[in-house]
């Protein structure tokens, strides 16, 4: 009987059960590795980063909220609320997690080009 080469590949063999799991093994751990390095640490980090510039809020800085609103931070509260000035004598009371760090820096960069 004549067989093609494709049947022939596709025929398992007795010692080659033991090496390709082991392979199959490592290619799935380097693909968790590869996740890990690509996709989680950096929001890891990012995360971090936005609870340090949360922390680090002061009264009189000038923050952008997510929703877009531009304000001047009034007060403090311990409550992880602040009062923000939205115009002269306009206020509103926000979760500090509402603050853009990313809204905010953009912000803050345009005002210094601005400024120059």
């Amino acid at each position: 009987m004549y067989m093609n080469n494709l049947g022939v590949l596709l025929m398992p063999t007795a010692g080659a059960g033991g090496g390709g799991s082991a392979m199959s093994l490592l290619f799935f751990g380097g693909m968790i590795v590869v996740m890990w390095l690509f996709m989680i640490r950096p929001q890891t980090k990012k995360a971090k980063l936005q609870k340090d510039f949360i922390n680090n809020l002061r009264e009189g800085d000038k923050v952008v909220t997510i929703a877009g609103i531009h304000g001047k931070v009034k007060k403090i509260y311990d409550n992880n609320t602040l009062q923000i000035e939205v115009s002269p004598g306009t206020f509103f009371t926000m979760e500090r997690s509402a603050i853009s760090m990313e809204y905010t820096s953009a912000q803050q960069k345009a005002a210094e080009t601005a400024t120059k």
